[in-house]
């Protein structure tokens, strides 16, 4: 990824990354193992990853996997995951580093409430958007006496292929449709309604960036505001039940946090004037992108059939565009020879270009 300014910019895949300018890598991966709930116990299921002590290494069977963090079952607060893994992200968006932080695992695995995408006001504040918000608008308050500051935010889906923006209030007809249909509450075909408004469309600007046209940007100053917004995707986003997961997402969602700030200038003293090179140095624009992504499936496990089984198709699509995305940036190889990289496979993978093409 690249910062405002131009400079590469630290970013993280996984659960969190780190911005530390000493770090040779911009891609952190952390494992989080979620403990057993209720079902699971009544069932007789026992935790199959051992954690090795003092190492963020763990073992499966006779095979054993190290990350950059590791935290398990037992009951590791939110509190660690975010200061270690999110915070320095947070840090470096004030300083004009651009970053993603993803959740990626198999249906159920705890990623929706690990981001905390299913937030409510008033409900649990343990997930990391819910601490990336708080920790965004305490260090506004502190820096407001040097700065301007505006922020905005985004939240959309890809549910099937299709980028729908879930701040809309009022999206095309046909994404309404499908909706309807998806729930169980219409049967046939989807008819094209027309409502006037075209659907999202992925561009490419002419530096070589990803922008989405027509999505909407809300204008947020405060955590309440961003907290609403927040609320109000979750509550449109696609969900379904399934044999693995009674509130299982359906769509890979993206929550977008931009970040303007201006420096303030006090005129000097003996009347002088500022210099406007000098001024243009001062301004300040980062994204933090947040992505839940919709579990990997297999049909045979999540009895989906219908709607159902044709959502897990494009879902397990888009996780395998990512994987194979991901593959070709770590061969360096072929890199050097500069290969082929697919982020044309999948919306998902075109939309994150911009962020995956800096690892």
């Amino acid at each position: 990824m690249e910062s405002a300014d131009g400079v590469p910019s630290e970013c993280s895949y996984g659960i969190g990354g780190s911005v530390d300018k000493d770090a040779t890598l911009a891609v952190k991966v952390a494992l989080n193992i979620r403990p057993l709930i209720g079902l699971e116990r009544l069932q007789g299921c026992k935790d199959c990853i051992t954690v090795v002590a003092g190492e963020p290494q763990v073992q499966l069977g006779s095979h054993s996997f190290t990350f950059d963090h590791v935290y398990g079952s037992t009951g590791t607060p939110m509190s660690v995951i975010f200061e270690e893994c999110v915070a320095p992200l947070v840090e470096g968006l004030f300083q004009g580093y651009n970053a993603t932080v993803l959740a990626y695992g198999q249906t159920g695995s705890g990623k929706t409430f690990t981001m905390g995408t299913g937030y409510t006001v008033g409900g649990s504040t343990e997930g990391v958007i819910p601490k990336v918000m708080e920790t965004i608008f305490q260090r506004v308050e502190t820096l407001k006496e040097k700065a301007d500051f505006q922020i905005r935010v985004s939240f959309i889906e890809i549910l099937k292929e299709e980028v729908h923006d879930l701040l809309d209030p009022t999206p095309p007809a046909t994404v309404k449709a499908d909706l309807t249909n998806a729930a169980g509450f219409g049967s046939g075909s989807t008819k094209a309604m027309t409502s006037g408004k075209p659907p999202i469309q992925i561009r490419e600007t002419t530096n070589g960036g990803i922008t989405l046209a027509g999505v909407t940007e809300t204008d947020v100053t405060s955590q309440a505001e961003m907290a609403l917004c927040l609320e109000q995707g979750s509550l449109c986003r696609a969900t379904g039940s399934t044999m693995m997961n009674t509130r299982s997402s359906r769509s890979h969602a993206i929550f977008t946090i931009t970040l303007e700030q201006r420096r303030k200038w006090e005129m000097p003293m003996d009347g002088g004037s500022m210099m406007l090179e000098d001024a243009g140095e001062d301004y300040l624009c980062a994204k933090l992108h947040l992505v839940d992504l919709a579990g990997s499936e297999r049909a045979k496990r999540t009895g989906a059939d219908g709607v159902r089984f044709k959502e897990g198709v494009h879902i397990n699509k888009g996780l395998l565009a990512l994987g194979n995305v991901i593959s070709a940036l770590g061969d360096e190889k072929k890199r050097k020879e500069g290969g082929h990289v697919p982020y044309r496979d999948s919306k998902l993978t075109r939309l994150l270009q911009a962020r995956l093409s800096k690892f």
